[in-house]
């Protein structure tokens, strides 16, 4: 016989509390500690499940939230998303997870996708080149949330890396260590960090009044082909630079894996600062050099932000937060002479 599904009455009744702070609860509103515990405990014996749909019909909320991302296979996508959710779930909402690989058109086609999903927030990592499709989202009133890339004349809640400090005190770590040649492997222009990162870059060379060398910049695709290749062509001037700094993850071990290729010894050869591979950083010798983004906080910011914007909690202008990072100078940088 199929068993009755259990309903916020029963939980109501076996939590003893009322079926007004059960419903509350399951809104994600806020409750009593002590009353959390009972409801908790109520559900999980019950097995009770909330009917999204019927309550999205009665409520106009699906507690969903829409989180779209460049790329499934980028590590730093992948684990924002693992944050996002611990806080989003702790609230009684879930998620929408989709990825537009990097490309225009699909980032649209997901957006609109997620808009006919009903979520009651969109949490954005958008592309870069077109803020007109995240424009048009918020006009229909949802709550967006940008991260990591900015938007030029977007009117929304943002959280940011300060990306260009980031990379400015990379290069100085390596300048104040005696380097002058210094390789950077960045991103496309259209994708704003790397732009910012690229600025950062550029900064210190002008307070420290070094000239430019434009043959040790070099534009990849952010990929781990683009970080081997990039590496490559320093390696091959006619004057390679004695380090370099590489500014995302998989550029990183793309670069790794031509250094070893190339039997390229570090940091003797080649002082080497990355970035984001704290893991990669354990694993290979020496210990690499690293720029740590603070992953948790961009995702922990980010849910936060969305929720109290749909809750109605957080009224007033958007807000912009640049988080700093970390640097971690280990055994593949030297002094140089």
């Amino acid at each position: 016989m199929m068993k009755i599904p259990s309903t916020i009455k029963d939980v109501a009744k076996v939590a003893g509390l009322s079926i007004a702070t059960i419903s509350k609860y399951i809104k994600g509103g806020n409750v009593l500690e002590e009353n959390k515990g009972k409801i908790e405990d109520a559900i999980k014996e019950l097995n009770f499940r909330v009917n999204v749909m019927a309550r999205g019909l009665k409520t106009n909320k699906t507690m969903t939230i829409g989180i779209l991302i460049p790329d499934f296979k980028k590590i730093f996508c992948t684990t924002i998303v693992s944050y996002i959710e611990n806080i989003l779930l702790k609230q009684g909402y879930s998620s929408i997870i989709c990825d537009y690989r990097e490309d225009l058109h699909i980032e649209k086609l997901k957006l609109e996708f997620l808009v006919d999903k009903a979520v009651d927030g969109l949490i954005i990592m958008p592309f870069g080149e077109d803020e007109e499709i995240v424009k048009e989202v918020i006009k229909k009133g949802i709550p967006v949330v940008i991260i990591d890339r900015a938007l030029k004349e977007l009117y929304c809640d943002t959280v940011l890396v300060d990306n260009m400090n980031a990379s400015y005190l990379a290069v100085e770590q390596l300048i104040t260590r005696g380097h002058r040649r210094i390789g950077i492997i960045t991103g496309p222009f259209n994708i704003y960090t790397a732009t910012e990162r690229l600025k950062g870059y550029l900064r210190v060379y002008e307070d420290y009044s070094i000239p430019i060398d434009e043959e040790l910049i070099k534009l990849c695709d952010n990929q781990i082909k683009g970080g081997h290749e990039g590496l490559i062509q320093l390696l091959d001037l006619d004057h390679p630079p004695t380090a370099v700094f590489i500014t995302n993850y998989e550029m990183t071990v793309g670069a790794v894996m031509a250094i070893n290729e190339r039997d390229i010894k570090v940091p003797n050869q080649l002082s080497v600062i990355g970035f984001d591979s704290f893991e990669l950083s354990k694993v290979i010798k020496p210990a690499l050099s690293i720029v740590i983004q603070p992953l948790q906080k961009i995702g922990e910011v980010a849910a936060q932000l969305v929720l109290k914007r749909i809750k109605g909690d957080f009224i007033g202008f958007p807000e912009m937060y640049r988080l700093k990072t970390e640097m971690v100078i280990s055994g593949s940088v030297q002094k140089i002479n």
